[in-house]
């Protein structure tokens, strides 16, 4: 069974909406599980105060080493017996981190589990980063108030892969990037709507035709809307 270990300091914003839907009602068939960890049950004090001002001064205040370190022990403590580090990823949500994509979520999915570190704040201590083997990942060029939300999306894109969750597995090989193209656009009743109809191919019972004028249409869109996309596919495809 694939699982997620989250630690932040927010448990409560946990499962949120993969409680729902066909996330959530694959948690609740054990086809996946979800570990919260409150990072604040590993500080020293009465306050259990997680952060310090930043060395070298400047706004804002940082996530402390020696506490992010336990609590990460603390969690990897918890994998089966003879996982590493390579079966269960340690990944620190960061807008510095390599972006990530499709490829890397199936990665993910076929990994016994994961380990997700919610930053607040400046973010963590680079010494946590650099002990632990802590994996960095982006959902892109902005920026969050912290990782609990990032780390919501990244475990529903991973979710939905694992067997079980999704109805009909073939939803899953036509999605936008599968190919590393964009989807092209879905139709259904009425047949037309508002002066728009749905193009006469995908009407006309016809397979091979319904799949050139979807190929086309992934293409174009890809072209259009994404150009660095398409240029990727295009020499992946010429390589081929």
């Amino acid at each position: 069974m694939w699982q997620a270990q989250i630690l932040t300091l927010f448990p409560e914003m946990f499962p949120g909406p993969l409680g729902l839907s066909l996330a959530g009602k694959a948690l609740d068939k054990k086809l996946w599980a979800m570990d919260v960890i409150e990072i604040r049950d590993h500080a020293h004090d009465k306050h259990r105060s997680v952060d310090g001002t930043p060395a070298g001064g400047g706004p804002g205040m940082v996530m402390r080493a020696d506490i992010m370190g336990r609590a990460i022990d603390a969690v990897k403590s918890k994998r089966p017996v003879g996982v590493t580090d390579e079966d269960w990823p340690l990944i620190y949500l960061s807008p510095r981190g390599r972006k990530l994509d499709q490829k890397m979520v199936h990665d993910f999915a076929g990994k016994k589990g994961i380990t997700l570190i919610c930053g607040r704040f400046e973010g963590l201590d680079e010494r946590v980063l650099e002990k632990r083997n802590v994996m960095e990942v982006s959902l892109g060029d902005f920026v969050l108030s912290g990782g609990e939300v990032a780390a919501l999306m990244l475990m529903d894109a991973v979710v939905r892969l694992i067997p079980g969750v999704i109805g009909e597995p073939e939803t899953l090989a036509e999605e936008s990037f599968t190919s590393g193209l964009l989807e092209y656009p879905q139709y259904t009743r009425p047949q037309e709507w508002e002066g728009l109809e749905i193009p006469d191919v995908l009407l006309s019972g016809h397979h091979e035709k319904i799949r050139k004028w979807r190929q086309e249409s992934s293409e174009n869109l890809t072209k259009e809307r994404r150009p660095d996309l398409w240029k990727e596919y295009s020499h992946n495809k010429s390589d081929d």
